[in-house]
């Protein structure tokens, strides 16, 4: 009888987990996967593909108004909450089924059940009460929101899982919290006519972005009709008579509202997994504490993904997941590089980023030279639309190495993606500079900045 019946254990079918296991089954090991909710995970289900494509309806009522600018003549749109919410739903059934192809093409065993940790070698799935036994244990269950403090009343509120499946379109949403995941859904639903108010307990949106970028968005959101109600906390939400939630605020008038969404943070999802009790270290949040190689303290289990509290980021799990499985499956060790990985956040305008902001940069003892270009993209001139981009280079004086690119404005991510080749292959600003422009565009900028200021 085999000591073990599998090689691999893969406890979470995102996007991270499901690759690990394909490239591992890809080398010749024995896989299964276990999954308690729909195969696809975050990304898929309730992240970043339903919520780009609510970005993009989001963004067809400006598109329209601008059209009058250069000619066109258009009735008065309207919008319908309901096909755009079912049309979203179907796209991400969609996409799980392609998960799950993929994993059955690769030979990966599924399990659509939730799987907890026994012991280093040993997994119980919770329907079935079989135990299966891995030689190698991979947790990649990601993160959940988070009410950070609990509130009396909090169940009042929704999180980001169910702000997809709104039965009608709210005529007021209350959202509490100022990171992406908050401001995105504000920037979108104010966009599809929801009077919307944001309550932050910090006297910024956005901590740990370029403080430029921080407040240029803040003014560009207030400027959409977003309401701001910053160093505020939520201190009870209660029910009223006509179905809506009254928040309750540590200081200030109380926000009535048909919708509350609590965005106020994700915490990875490892409680009830059996991950302490079999002897894993577990961080403050209950993050699997991981090595550069994704390996927990205990050898034979591992963990990728926002399980880890790394950069909670859908490619930086499926990177994490293919290194794990090619080092500890395919005979090729390598480790995934988290120093230059570039984001977006995808409120409007939208934000690109890559490498360090203008205050992470000096606190690390860099002496600075700061170049940046604020400008009317050329559509704007016509469409008449009070529209600004804002575009950042941090540059290390010493080396000219670019440190980091900051964009704010239509297009940031696309461009964030191109330029985050160069910061990662080390470009300086001469490498910038004697790059010849595209024009016209607005990310000719980025290679015609001239004029530093000091850091």
């Amino acid at each position: 009888m085999a000591e073990f019946d599998v090689d691999l254990f893969v406890i979470g079918a995102g996007s991270g987990g499901t690759r690990a296991a394909r490239i591992a089954s890809g080398h010749g090991a024995r896989v299964m996967i276990a999954e308690e909710d729909r195969i696809g995970g975050t990304c898929v289900i309730r992240g970043c593909v339903p919520k780009k494509l609510f970005v993009y309806a989001s963004r067809f009522a400006e598109d329209i108004e601008d059209a009058a600018g250069f000619g066109w003549t258009v009735a008065k749109p309207s919008f319908d909450w309901p096909t755009l919410r079912d049309a979203v739903a179907n796209e991400v059934t969609r996409l799980s089924g392609l998960y799950r192809k993929g994993l059955d093409g690769a030979g990966v065993a599924i399990r659509e059940e939730r799987a907890t940790v026994v012991d280093a070698n040993t997994v119980r799935l919770s329907k079935s009460g079989e135990t299966i036994r891995a030689r190698h244990i991979l947790v990649a269950t990601g993160g959940w929101p988070a009410f950070d403090p609990p509130i009396p009343g909090g169940d009042l509120g929704i999180s980001s899982n169910e702000i997809f499946h709104l039965p009608t379109l709210p005529k007021r949403m209350l959202v509490v919290g100022g990171g992406y995941i908050a401001l995105e859904f504000a920037s979108l639903f104010v966009r599809l006519g929801v009077e919307v108010t944001v309550l932050h307990r910090g006297d910024n949106i956005l901590r740990g972005f370029d403080e430029d970028i921080r407040t240029r968005l803040r003014d560009a959101l207030e400027r959409a009709g977003i309401h701001f109600r910053l160093g505020c906390t939520v201190e009870r939400i209660e029910l009223l008579a006509d179905g809506s939630r009254r928040a309750h605020c540590a200081k200030g008038a109380p926000i009535d509202a048909d919708v509350v969404l609590v965005a106020t943070g994700r915490r990875p999802k490892t409680v009830g997994l059996g991950l302490a009790e079999a002897g894993v270290e577990l961080g403050p949040l209950g993050e699997v504490v991981v090595d550069a190689n994704s390996a927990s303290n205990v050898p034979s289990i591992h963990a990728v993904g926002d399980v880890t509290n790394r950069i909670s980021l859908t490619p930086v799990a499926i990177r994490e997941g293919h290194a794990f499985a090619d080092t500890v499956f395919g005979g090729k060790p390598w480790q995934m590089n988290h120093a230059t990985v570039a984001s977006a956040v995808f409120t409007t305008p939208e934000i690109g980023t890559v490498g360090l902001s203008e205050v992470q940069a000096a606190s690390t003892g860099h002496e600075l030279r700061i170049f940046e270009s604020a400008f009317r993209p050329m559509k704007a001139t016509i469409s008449g639309r009070a529209e600004r981009i804002y575009m950042k280079l941090v540059v290390d004086a010493k080396t000219d190495k670019v440190l980091g690119v900051h964009v704010l404005g239509h297009d940031a991510g696309e461009i964030i993606q191109a330029v985050a080749i160069a910061v990662t292959m080390g470009a300086t600003k001469a490498d910038f500079d004697r790059t010849i422009a595209l024009h016209p565009s607005a990310a000719e900028e980025l290679v015609t900045m001239r004029t530093p200021r000091a850091g």
